[in-house]
């Protein structure tokens, strides 16, 4: 059985239209400037290193640096001033300042903007959605093929403790540095990709190292408005290659106004709340013994969803203090039939951004007629039931709890959730009337 879904176009690089008609012609040397063996030797991009931290940002938002202040002011100086030469330069699809955005009036304060320049034409790829866990496939579009032109700079540690910033630092192919790069569909000003370890071409699956490392960068920007958001495959990912997105919006994200409600404390200090009288089922994590607590709690939720089959979005905001964690089906409703025509010709496919009250909408209609209720009956539709989300809220507590047992094992490494044994009673969560994926072999072809 082949399930098909239509979807929307989206390009996040100028490279992604046509590479696969590049491939077929490419010989010793691409000619296009990439991130590949065959035009890495010898580049060089901008570095910015972050100073290691152990506690989580103060009511500031914003680490304090030795000398108090940063040699380049990340967010405003580095990141939207190359941002913005990006632009000058013309590597984007569109002009999103042009974009009409508005505020849907309602108590949620749901946000609509309308974007038609991502209904941009690309050829379809398969692109299955009902396995979150999927191998990294080079010859299939990833992020080793953009141009470095669209990469901005280098994300990593500072060696010395000391936050630096190198404008013509070389690309150390052996270590596979993380790098910020332009998505050239952008939603907003500023959005930008971090692409840990961009070299060793992982998957878009969470583990603890690249977690941490998207909890740096949104503590390195120091501004409320700059949050981070990532999508697993089966939740709207478009690229099978580890990937988080971010951008700056000066207002609110209804999902941080939503009321909340503590479920429980983890021993080591993470708090634990969840979403309520909103239409997307989520939880909030924050807080923590150490900055490291709070990232591992919410890695290795997520590695137990990930190898539970279980889509979801992660949205990282208040500089890194507080982590939403929604797990989805809209993807298998829709595989299914199950989600109704009305919404499926609005197009929207409701990943990180729109599930956190940021519609982006491709017709002028649908914004036109934007209302709060419309809005939320189309996130409704991503929420998992009230049954099935009190299941996996609780096993997710387990894997938790599990992962803070084993800290006691001297033998445990900073990454070893990846490779935890299966809970024991969690079998059964892809089987019978709890699957939360589209069971079976069938595969799902994607037009994008």
């Amino acid at each position: 059985m082949m399930l098909r879904i239509k979807r929307v176009p989206t390009v996040v690089s100028n490279y992604q239209k046509d590479e696969g008609e590049d491939a077929a012609r490419r010989g010793g040397g691409c000619g296009r400037n990439c991130l590949q063996k065959c035009c890495i030797p010898g580049a060089k991009l901008p570095l910015y290193t972050f100073k290691r931290a152990e506690e989580i940002p103060g009511d500031k938002c914003v680490l304090e640096h030795d000398d108090n202040q940063a040699p380049v002011a990340f967010l405003d100086s580095l990141l939207l001033g190359q941002w913005e030469d990006r632009m000058q330069r013309g590597l984007f699809r569109y002009d999103v300042t042009a974009c009409e955005t508005k505020v849907i009036p309602g108590r949620c304060g749901f946000m609509a903007q309308l974007n038609e320049g991502r209904h941009l034409k690309k050829r379809p790829t398969e692109f299955r959605v009902d396995k979150v866990l999927q191998p990294f496939d080079g010859n299939k579009f990833n992020f080793t093929k953009v141009g470095q032109e669209e990469v901005l700079f280098q994300f990593d540690a500072s060696e010395d403790g000391e936050v630096q910033f190198f404008p013509d630092a070389p690309v150390d192919a052996d270590s596979s540095p993380s790098v910020v790069a332009i998505n050239v569909s952008p939603i907003e000003y500023g959005h930008v990709l971090l692409i840990p370890r961009i070299l060793e071409c992982l998957p878009q699956r969470i583990d603890r190292e690249s977690f941490l490392l998207a909890l740096y960068m949104a503590i390195e920007a120091g501004n409320p408005y700059f949050r981070l958001g990532y999508n697993s495959l089966g939740a709207f990912a478009t690229i099978n290659h580890l990937h988080f997105q971010a951008y700056y919006l000066a207002v609110p994200f209804p999902i941080e106004k939503a009321p909340t409600r503590k479920v429980t404390t983890l021993g080591d200090g993470v708090k634990i709340s969840e979403l309520f009288d909103y239409p997307v089922r989520g939880l909030v994590f924050e807080g923590g013994n150490t900055l490291q607590d709070l990232s591992n709690a919410v890695s290795d939720a997520c590695i137990f969803l990930q190898d539970n089959n279980i889509p979801h979005n992660v949205l990282i905001a208040d500089c890194g203090k507080r982590i939403f964690l929604l797990p989805q089906c809209y993807a298998e409703k829709q595989a299914l039939g199950e989600v109704s025509s009305e919404l499926l010709d609005t197009q929207v496919n409701p990943a990180v951004w729109e599930i956190s009250g940021h519609m982006v909408l491709k017709r002028k209609k649908d914004y036109e007629e934007a209302s709060e209720e419309n809005a939320w009956r189309l996130l409704a539709e991503v929420s998992l039931s009230e049954e099935r989300f009190e299941e996996v809220k609780a096993l997710i507590f387990e894997a938790c709890s599990y992962t803070l047992s084993e800290k006691e094992d001297e033998h445990l490494t900073q990454g070893a959730g990846d490779d935890k044994p299966p809970l024991e009673g969690t079998g059964s969560i892809n089987k019978g009337r709890n699957c939360n994926m589209v069971s079976g072999t069938q595969e799902c072809l994607v037009l994008q």
